[in-house]
């Protein structure tokens, strides 16, 4: 049951990704470009933060905590930093397409 959530979260992940990375590609304007681009990188983050703790559940063994360890790491620095970057981003997203519609 835990790896059906575990994949679940790994499929939403890539959807989400997937969503804003093709924003991101078909967007003109140049701030709305780096939002898209940071929330798909949050998707990104939690795809890797989801395999690592799916792999975990899956292959209990010494070799696949440090691998996990370090996924997880790197899943939680990504989301966190580009949460910040979609924040920062976001409060001129709206002014930007105002401006250029």
């Amino acid at each position: 049951m835990l790896n059906l959530i575990f994949v679940f979260a790994i499929i939403i992940s890539f959807v989400f990704y997937f969503y804003f990375k093709t924003k991101q590609f078909r967007s003109p304007l140049p701030i709305a470009k780096n939002w898209y681009k940071s929330k798909a990188n949050i998707g990104l983050g939690s795809l890797i933060l989801s395999f690592a703790l799916n792999q975990a559940y899956l292959f209990p063994g010494l070799f696949t905590f440090i691998i996990v360890a370090i996924l997880v790491a790197l899943g939680i620095l990504v989301v966190i930093e580009n949460i910040k970057k979609a924040r920062h981003y976001g409060q001129f997203v709206e002014e930007e397409f105002r401006i250029n519609q």
